[in-house]
């Protein structure tokens, strides 16, 4: 059991906490496709917990590593930028829009997939293994999907029109690499 608690290897306890999340988001998707938007999101949630102790982990027992950092890179993908971003698809666009406007929100998904891993990229590139800024610069995937869970919520609760779904996921979409200063917790 050793292993758990070496930083070079790839099943340590932190990148154990990882593919957790990594499961959780997966099995997120695949709930999104049968409309259970319920558990998709408690899923979500559960891979959010995860995304926040792995990092916790590596850093109490010096488990970072740049495998590391990269395998989180990738969870907070998909956790954090594409099932939120499908789970608006399902559950607010593609019931009520058709032709030319489902092409439109469909790039606009993709715009937002694009937005958020080109952060992911340029975070990996701008930052040591280990390292904690005291703020990041630009929103940070998992809150701009914990933003984008508040956009579907309104949705859901008919506080926001399909149009204000829209414009609110190119606000996010554009915050994720914009110059905003957000707090590390």
């Amino acid at each position: 059991m050793k292993f758990l608690f070496n930083p070079s290897s790839h099943f340590n306890l932190a990148n154990l906490f990882t593919f957790v999340n990594i499961t959780a988001g997966l099995s997120a998707m695949y709930f999104i496709t049968l409309n259970n938007f319920f558990l998709a999101i408690i899923l979500a949630w559960i891979g959010g917990a995860f995304d926040i102790f792995d990092g916790k982990i590596a850093r109490e027992y010096e488990l970072s590593n740049e495998f590391g950092v990269q395998l989180d890179s990738f969870a907070d993908f998909l956790s954090f930028v594409l099932v939120p971003v499908f789970l608006i698809f399902q559950a607010v666009y593609a019931p009520s829009l058709t032709g030319f406007m489902l092409f439109v929100v469909a790039v606009i998904s993709i715009y937002y997939v694009i937005s958020g891993l080109r952060r992911l990229i340029h975070f990996n590139i701008n930052t040591d293994a280990g390292e904690v800024d005291k703020h990041f610069v630009g929103v940070p995937t998992p809150l701009g999907a914990i933003l984008l869970w508040l956009v579907y919520l309104g949705s859901a609760y008919n506080l926001f029109s399909v149009s204000m779904v829209i414009v609110l996921m190119l606000f996010i979409g554009w915050s994720l690499n914009s110059k905003l200063k957000v707090p590390h917790p």
